[in-house]
């Protein structure tokens, strides 16, 4: 039989290659920058066609926007994404304000009250969606977005008609010189809302970086830039696309994301990782990881103190090194894939994730646990039936405020003549689990 190949106290040699090394080399540590890579190539490549488009650019340019952005509406609303929805709807409009004065010239009344309402309205409505939270296209009273919406575009249509007729009258004509209002090239208000907006993305990109609130901010950012650039039709028209395509990716990112990556502890899932496992070369190593006593932690602490145990465990195994990755298998186990891997090579790797875990000072309160009151006062009781002359003012306040204690179970196999396939590799990995189990549990086995 195979015995256990570590445990606690039972150090394995570690690798000689450098730490800098390893954090280079490790495809964990460029997850975080992602999300940015679609956006900042999409402006790149906006600002070098700005470059070569010619100032009166082909008809073909001019309606790239007519073009990218339905389609970002059409794929919005077909995967329910709301606030993305809502942004690319204001853009679809203000292209429209746009295109019905082409080329506005800010000397008109009507010109210079178009360009000013699309650089203060369209800003306003990505700061008003940032602080929303995401509830899909239909929700209650989702209605008063859209007649916002249709309050904003009759009042542009209203202020640049002035003059024009007895119903808008004249009075629009000396506001626009107010100097928060006047565009040069775009208005003090509306810059003012641009950086707010700005802002506060990066603010909700820092919290949760979600594609769609990057997505949010970048294109507000490309909005701004074609907003400057009004005067140029070829590069508005480029720049108006490109906030359009970055909206779009973000969705399909977002998308992307919810289908494959597990929303709790953050990893990619099961799906992923078999999808991983068909692209394999000849050499690879499995391991599976199983939380030990995970039960026992919803049983005593509740299942939002199980969530947060599970929440550290993944933050772990995303720091996985070794060329590593993570993935949530389901429940309290995880996955670690070692593509053209030896199990020697995974080892210490392995044995540095178990050890990171257990030496984890995971503190829960009853007050981060968001339980019910019902609960917390059951579990009071309880103690305070088994052992009611014991608790204490230090167990109450254990109650409060503890300390877990968290380890996990490592089971590794590699692929080999007899293990000739991922699905064995991964049964045999499971049965090492087993064993690292009924060994005592907080080891690896193979």
């Amino acid at each position: 039989m195979q015995r256990p190949v570590s445990g606690a106290g039972d150090p394995i040699a570690r690798s000689c290659q450098p730490a800098w090394l390893a954090t280079a080399l490790n495809a964990n540590s460029l997850r975080p920058v992602e999300p940015f890579v679609a956006p900042a190539t999409v402006l790149v490549i906006a600002a070098l066609a700005a470059l070569i488009v010619p100032a009166e650019p082909l008809s073909a340019i001019r309606l790239l926007p007519a073009i990218v952005l339905p389609i970002g509406v059409f794929l919005s609303l077909w995967f329910n994404r709301g606030r993305a929805f809502l942004a690319l709807v204001s853009l679809t409009l203000a292209y429209a304000g746009y295109a019905l004065t082409w080329h506005p010239d800010t000397t008109t009344f009507a010109g210079r009250a178009v360009l000013g309402g699309i650089a203060i309205f369209v800003p306003l409505n990505v700061t008003l969606i940032l602080f929303l939270p995401e509830r899909g296209i239909s929700h209650f009273r989702n209605y008063r977005w859209l007649l916002l919406l249709v309050v904003e575009t009759l009042l542009v249509a209203w202020i640049a008609s002035a003059g024009l007729s007895p119903l808008s009258g004249v009075a629009w004509q000396g506001v626009l010189d107010h100097w928060l209002l006047r565009p040069n090239p775009t208005p003090l208000l509306g810059r003012a809302l641009f950086a707010s907006g700005v802002a506060l993305a990066i603010g909700r990109v820092y919290e949760n970086r979600s594609p769609v609130e990057i997505g949010l901010g970048s294109a507000l950012l490309a909005f701004y830039i074609a907003c400057t650039w009004h005067d140029t039709p070829g590069s508005f028209a480029v720049f108006l696309a490109a906030a359009g395509l970055i909206l779009l990716l973000s969705v399909l990112q977002e998308s992307h994301r919810m289908a494959f990556r597990d929303e709790l502890t953050g990893l990619p899932g099961r799906r992923i990782l078999e999808e991983q496992l068909l692209g394999l070369g000849p050499v690879f190593t499995i391991a599976m990881v199983d939380v030990d006593h995970f039960k026992k932690f919803n049983d005593t602490h509740g299942h939002d103190v199980g969530d947060q145990v599970l929440r550290m465990v993944g933050a772990r195994l995303a720091e996985v090194g070794g060329g590593g990755r993570a993935y949530r298998y389901g429940g309290e186990e995880f996955s670690v894939l070692f593509p053209d891997k030896t199990l020697e090579e995974s080892l210490p790797q392995l044995e540095d994730l178990r050890s990171a875990i257990e030496n984890y000072a995971l503190v829960a309160r009853a007050r981060d646990r968001r339980q019910s009151e019902r609960d917390d006062e059951d579990r009071r009781a309880k103690l305070r039936r088994d052992s009611p002359k014991d608790l204490d003012a230090s167990a109450r306040a254990d109650v409060e405020a503890q300390s877990l204690s968290v380890t996990v179970s490592i089971g590794v196999a590699e692929r080999n003549r007899r293990l000739h396939t991922s699905a064995m590799v991964v049964r045999a990995a499971d049965e090492a689990l087993y064993r690292a189990k009924n060994a005592g549990r907080n080891r690896i086995s193979r």
